[in-house]
């Protein structure tokens, strides 16, 4: 396996950390039709405000084409070739109408020994980015840039590190133009029980802040999975997600800080299931004081 692109370096580790902790309200309602297209209706309750989006996909061979409207009167169009003119090779065309600067044009090429990912607005003076992560799927490294060739400044430069190997991912990457160095690692326990720690620090040169979080997984059973994390502010979240159903999940998530329990906590409720090729997605939030 190849190293990937550069979003990958870490993922594991922020995936065991952050994927799954929800508490805003949304429900997300998806159907297939014969021809294959795919059409999802969602709405989101965030801060008593709620917005609105439905969302339709259809796949061709290696085409696919993304049609995307919010409430905010936004067109978000995505048009995705693979295997474009040779292996590994993919395409992307993205525009959200009535925004004139919004199309983008982007490439991934993805190769045994190298990842590259480059894109270009679709504008007089437009800003490019050029991500690339060369090296194996045991050692990479990468970096990350944007050029805002209105001004000739640099808007993005990252560089990043990744080291693998069969129960251990451990990652190093400077951020925001060099103010923030994070380090992370995640560590297979146990496969058979999904059984994984990981953390995370980051530290600001800015601030000379330093952020800790730690986390931890395993599986109750073949169909039950808990999580939680823990930082170093104080701020305690865990989720349970079981599996009633092929394909059909529910979970439930909570956070609490700890330094200051008289005020509200926050509990969300995810129902996912996809019975008959219909998928269902719903979200709650409880805020109560302890």
């Amino acid at each position: 396996m190849g190293p990937g692109l550069y979003l990958d370096i870490g993922k594991k580790a922020r995936d065991l950390l952050y994927r799954d902790y929800q508490t805003d309200q949304k429900f997300t309602l998806t159907t297939l039709t014969a021809n294959g297209v795919a059409i999802t209706a969602s709405s989101t309750k965030k801060n008593d405000i709620i917005f609105g989006e439905i969302q339709s996909q259809l796949k061709n061979k290696n085409i696919t084409v993304d049609v995307k409207a919010n409430s905010e009167s936004n067109l978000l169009t995505t048009v995705t070739i693979d295997e474009l003119a040779t292996p590994g090779l993919k395409s992307i065309i993205s525009f959200v109408v009535p925004d004139q600067k919004s199309g983008k044009v982007e490439l991934q090429y993805l190769h045994d020994y190298a990842g590259v990912n480059a894109s270009i607005g679709l504008t007089a003076n437009p800003i490019v980015n050029l991500s690339g992560v060369f090296g194996t799927g045991a050692v990479s490294v990468g970096a990350d840039v944007s050029l805002d060739t209105a001004t000739g400044n640099f808007t993005k430069y990252n560089a990043g590190l990744s080291f693998t190997n069969a129960d251990l991912i451990a990652a190093l990457t400077l951020n925001n133009k060099g103010d923030a160095l994070n380090a992370s690692y995640y560590h297979s326990v146990s496969p058979l029980t999904s059984t994984a720690v990981g953390a995370e620090l980051t530290h600001s040169f800015s601030s000379n802040e330093n952020t800790l979080t730690f986390g931890t997984q395993h599986a109750l059973d073949p169909l039950t999975l808990v999580k939680a994390r823990f930082n170093n502010f104080g701020k305690a979240s865990a989720l349970i997600q079981h599996q009633w159903r092929p394909k059909s999940f529910i979970t439930i998530s909570g956070e609490v800080d700890t330094k200051a329990i008289e005020k509200s906590s926050k509990v969300g409720l995810i129902c996912c299931s996809k019975p008959g090729g219909v998928l269902l997605w719903g979200r709650t939030a409880i805020f109560g004081s302890s």
